[in-house]
């Protein structure tokens, strides 16, 4: 019998990575996550992260890195 748990396996599974373009963007250069394209949206809180800032973010909950197309411009709002 092995003593590995779930919570281990799921640990070492690759995280998805999804790459925005500027139009993604909400507010100041934020995306939501979970985003409404994933199959279990409401998995976890709505948290917004910023990937305008180096052009990549990573979700605190999931895991889910969010990377800022390459080329893309972030406009400010002013």
């Amino acid at each position: 019998m092995s003593d590995i748990k779930a919570s281990d396996i799921k640990a070492r599974e690759p995280k998805a990575v999804i790459e925005v373009v500027a139009t993604d963007l909400q507010g100041p250069g934020v995306v939501a996550c979970p985003n409404p394209k994933m199959t279990l949206w409401s998995t976890h809180p709505k948290v917004f992260i910023d990937v305008a800032t180096t052009g990549v973010g990573k979700c605190p909950y999931c895991g889910t890195e969010y990377r800022l197309k390459a080329g893309e411009k972030v406009h400010g709002g002013h």
